[in-house]
This record gives structure tokens, sequence and C-alpha cells, in this order.
């Protein structure tokens, strides 16, 4: 237990050093988020396939109900109930485009030092010209439901459902339920609420009326995650544990071509289609998944129906609604649907990250429409969404709380084909053996169990462990 205690002091003292312009302080977070017992008891997993390079290595680290899969380095960290998904990384003998073609000599390898990471989500490759074969993160604390993604950092603090996307940052604190894509970030604060996505050709940005966000996501004089996102999931925190306390699990049927994770948890009349993937740590309720369409890690599906082809991004949660095909629904939104208050979306719709839909009545959103912000009623729609076509030939926008100016055209082919990367690389177009993708290739993963020492004065830490094929 000393050596532990002596890993949280250590780890928060490393991350205010970095953050101290601001006068930040992480150590009453993390003491808020620590729980020791469930730190000591908790065992680790890591999947093994055949179809990802294996290497992974943990010392002097507590990484209780964490999910490993891929290539991973961690040291001197807390790695609590998060999952680090290396199934994207870069490959040795791959071309990374910058300035100048640079070949990469090796695999490319999440490495996590000195950090604490609660309930966080690590995914995708980095996004970091200037390490392209390691995917960083040092000196950071990221708290519940946080997202990095392909994003390297140093000395930073993510926020509660905060996502940092295809970026780097450098002492820099993202408030709760901010979503960020910046390219590159220096000594920065973004307030709570912030929905930034900024380089050369655009730049989208969009700030929730406080009085909105502490109604969702908001931190209490104690550090502790408050709001109606939370209680969300909260409420249904002990379905998940039941889930982890079970070694063995029954079998669902669903195509031989698509996957459901063994952490996912599948309640009631719920669907598979062809093509499928659910990830660890998604939740489905009498939900109804068209081919092609997934849900990712946190995600909750719960009396829904995906047409087909949809993406429920990390953290994503779909209530009481219909979408349909080719519906992305961003990271950490919030479609909540009611009974009578059900919330339909058009095919081709772009629900932008860090939306919140709080139905009060039913909502139909049409066909090929961008969305953003707080919207609670139809009438809500006409200030926080727009026609994709008409959005095309802008160069200048300003709706409410949102801002945008630049190439429109732009803006919209990047999502569209970030949006078709996903189909592709989550395998939504297999057929007859070609263009598999994780729904087909994921299928085949073993799981392991990794558990730290159980008395003496490394009680709580993990054995230094080297897993390679």
């Amino acid at each position: 237990m000393k050596q532990l205690l002596s890993l949280i002091e250590r780890i928060a003292t490393r991350v205010n050093v970095n953050l101290e312009e601001f006068g930040f302080d992480v150590g009453p977070f993390i003491n808020a988020s620590t729980n020791l017992g469930k730190m000591l008891n908790y065992y680790a997993s890591y999947a093994v396939t055949s179809k990802h390079p294996l290497k992974l290595q943990f010392s002097n680290s507590n990484i209780a109900a964490s999910y490993f899969l891929g290539q991973c380095i961690v040291n001197r960290s807390v790695v609590y109930k998060s999952d680090v998904r290396g199934d994207e990384l870069k490959r040795k003998g791959e071309t990374v485009y910058g300035a100048k073609e640079l070949p990469l000599v090796e695999d490319e390898v999440i490495t996590i030092r000195d950090s604490f990471l609660f309930r966080t989500l690590i995914h995708s490759k980095s996004h970091n010209l200037e390490t392209p074969e390691e995917f960083f993160i040092r000196n950071t604390v990221a708290g519940h439901f946080a997202n990095i993604h392909g994003a390297t950092m140093e000395g930073c603090y993510i926020g509660v459902f905060a996502t940092v996307d295809h970026m780097s940052l450098h002492s820099c604190i993202i408030g709760e339920f901010s979503y960020v894509q910046a390219e590159e970030l220096f000594h920065r604060a973004i307030k709570p609420g912030t929905v930034w996505i900024a380089n050369d050709a655009f730049s989208f940005q969009y700030t929730y009326p406080a009085e909105v966000l502490k109604r969702y996501v908001a931190m209490d004089a104690s550090f502790r995650p408050v709001g109606l996102l939370i209680d969300f999931v909260e409420s249904r925190k002990t379905d998940f544990e039941r889930l982890f306390e079970q070694l063995n699990m029954d079998t669902l049927d669903t195509p031989q071509s698509s996957t459901v994770n063994r952490f996912a948890l599948i309640k009631g009349r719920t669907r598979i289609g062809k093509n499928v993937l659910i990830c660890q740590r998604a939740y489905l309720e009498n939900a109804e998944m068209g081919v092609g369409s997934n849900a990712q890690e946190n995600t909750y599906i719960i009396s829904s129906t995906l047409s087909g082809y949809d993406v429920t991004a990390h953290g994503a949660k779909i209530i009481h609604s219909t979408l349909g095909e080719k519906v992305f629904v961003a990271f950490n939104s919030f479609l909540n649907g009611k009974t009578a208050a059900r919330i339909e979306i058009g095919p081709n719709c772009i629900i932008m990250p860090h939306t919140i839909i709080d139905a009060v009545e039913p909502i139909t959103i049409p066909a090929n429409h961008l969305v953003w912000g707080f919207i609670g009623s139809q009438q809500d729609l006409q200030g926080n969404s727009i026609s994709l076509d008409e959005l095309d030939d802008k160069k200048e926008l300003t709706m409410g709380n949102m801002t945008f100016h630049g190439d429109g055209h732009a803006f919209v082919e990047a999502f569209r084909k970030r949006f078709e990367h996903i189909l592709e690389l989550n395998g939504a177009y297999y057929a007859k053996g070609k263009n598999r993708g994780h729904a087909q290739s994921d299928q085949s993963a073993s799981f392991n169990m990794i558990q730290p020492y159980r008395t003496g004065p490394n009680r709580g830490i993990y054995p230094t462990i080297s897993i390679e094929p």
C-alpha cells in the first residue's frame, strides 16, 4: 500500500509542476477519484489477436479494471478502469505524410508515464508528426469518461467527459465536456463546454451556456462529477460491475461477420445485424443495430434503432431514438429521447461532438444536416443545425453561440471522409472475404487477466510484466 500511495502523490506533484502557471491543483481530483479498495482487488485484462502486434509492458503501476489491446508501455502510472485500444496504431513500413514523406522504422506504441487516467479511453494513432512511432501520454491527469483520441500530451489535465482529438497538447487544461481538435496547443486553458475544431482551412467553435452545462456536467465542492450525464452512467454502473465479475459469458446469437466484445453489456431484446462492431464497455438494451453499424467504447444505445451504417462514437448515448442510414453521432453526444418524445434523425446527418439533445417533445432532424449544441425542442433546431449543402457554400456563419469561418466545403468533406474511414476500419462493408475490419478481425480475441500484489508494501502495485509474442 505504501508504494501505491507514494505513486499517486508523485503523479500529482509532477502534473502540478506543468500546470503551475494556472494555479491549478490536480490533487483534490485525484483524491476524490481514488478508491483504494477497488484498486487493490480489481483485475486488469488484455486481449490477444492474430491481427495486432502484441507488446505490453507494465512497471511500478496500478492498472486495475483496465483493458489493453495492441502495443502499450505503462510506467509509474495509475490507469484505473480505462481502455487502451491500440488496434489502429501505425505499423512498421507505413509512410506518414507531412511536409515530406516519413517512413516508419518501428511499429507505433502507446506509452503512458507518470499519469493518472480514470475511466479514460485511449484510442487511434498519434497525429503528432514529431513522434510518429510513439503515442505518448506523460505527466497527465484525465477524468471520468475522457477521450484521448490520437492526441499526444505532456503535463495536462483533461476534465470529465472531455475529448482531445488528433492533436498534441503541452501543459494544457481542457475543461469538463469540452471537445478540442486544434492540431497543437501550448499552455492553454479551455473553458468547460467548449467545442472547438480548427485548422488552416476552417474553424468551428461553440460554447455551452453556463446554466445549461451545469445541469449536465459539473464538478462539486468535493471535486466529484455531478449532473445528468454522470447520473445516467452511474445508474447503470452495477450492471457493468457484474459483467466484470463473471469469467464465462453466455454466447450471443450474432452473425458471423459481427463482433460483440466480451466486456460489452447486452440486455433486453437487442438485435445485432451483419458487419456490426460492439466494443468493450458498450451498453445496449432493446437496441436494433442495422448492418454495418457500430457502438464504440462507453456508448449507450437504449430503446433505439440504427438503420444501418451508423457510427456511435466513443462515449455517445442514444436513447429512444431512430437513426436513418449513415448517421454519425460523434464523441460524448447525448441523444436523450423519451417514450413520448422520440428523436428521429434522417439519413446522412452529422451530430457534432458533445451535442446534447434532451427532448421535451418529439424531434425530427431532416436528412443531410449538421447538428450541434443544446436542443430541447423542435424549435431549437433552427439555431443549432444547418443543411450540409448550405454549409458547403459558407465562408462565414454565426448562429447563437456557434461561429464558423473558413472553407465550408472542406469542413463538410472532412467529416464525410472521416465517417467513411470509420466504417471501413470497422468492417462495415465486409462481403465475400473482402473489406475486413474490426468487426471481423476481433472475433478471435482471447482475454487474459493480470492481478496486483495482495500483501506487503507493494500491495496494489502490479508486478513488472513484459508480454510479447
